[in-house]
């Protein structure tokens, strides 16, 4: 019904998308963890000297991953880990 490109055999189908898989760009998230994050990791990059940096850059200066970072800001984990700033009720 009016498809007028030509049929291709299956190894140049198979050749065409190799070449398009190997084009794909991804994320660069930053290093990947040498360690587990502790407590005083978490304080830093949620309260401390390193609140202010990207998560990608304070990952680098931690040797931790982006994830790592993103779910200890996030609240997803270490959340016993208050702001001392705050007064605690």
């Amino acid at each position: 019904m009016g498809n007028k490109e030509p049929k291709l055999t299956i190894e140049e189908r198979l050749t065409a998308l190799e070449e398009r898989v190997a084009n794909i760009k991804v994320r660069d998230r930053g290093p990947k963890s040498e360690r587990s994050m502790t407590d005083d990791d978490a304080a830093r990059v949620k309260f401390g000297d390193l609140k202010d940096m990207s998560h990608k850059e304070a990952a680098a200066e931690l040797g931790l991953s982006y994830g790592q970072i993103y779910s200890a800001r996030g609240g997803y984990t270490f959340n016993h880990i208050k702001d001392p700033a705050k007064k605690q009720a």
